[in-house]
């Protein structure tokens, strides 16, 4: 486990969104799964409390905390995509097993994590020396939920 290591608070359900997460990237998987050896506030002895597992090369735990604290969008996991392709798998992956859209590119899982599904030219257009394209590349993705590259490359165009 790697010096630090964001932990993600779930409501008995760590096991079940990390082996979703792992399916979404290379270079990930689940480490380590830890019952607990003794009844506490989140649930009885044996019941699932930590779940170690990697996501794209990075370490993350998951805690069955119990329904104290919900999720946020205060916290996100911003994917890079290479293409609308990737763009798309991964925001069909997560909201078609049960999340739900929100706007510029941003998504919940139905855990309620919240992701942000990113293409890197979006990324790219922010340090475009022309900065009508980067406006009007801007003015594109506010309209939209799922990020359309195809879109942002029309409005910068029809701007520079």
């Amino acid at each position: 486990m790697s010096k630090i290591t964001p932990c993600i608070w779930y409501d008995g359900a760590a096991e079940e969104a990390a082996n979703f997460y792992v399916t979404l990237l290379p270079d990930s998987r689940v480490d380590r799964v830890v019952k607990s050896p003794i009844d506490n506030p989140s649930g009885p002895a044996g019941q699932v409390l930590v779940v170690e597992f990697t996501l794209a090369g990075q370490a993350f735990m998951g805690l069955n905390g119990g329904p104290i604290f919900p999720q946020t969008e205060a916290v996100s996991f911003m994917i890079l995509t290479e293409d609308q392709a990737e763009t798309d798998r991964l925001w069909n992956a997560i909201v078609g097993n049960g999340g739900q859209e929100s706007a510029c590119g941003w998504c919940k899982d139905r855990w309620g994590v919240s992701w942000q599904i990113t293409p890197r030219r979006l990324m790219e257009f922010y340090s475009d020396p022309d900065p009508a394209r980067t406006r009007a590349a801007f003015q594109a993705m506010m309209t939209m939920k799922k990020i359309e590259i195809a879109a942002l490359e029309a409005a910068a165009d029809a701007a520079g």
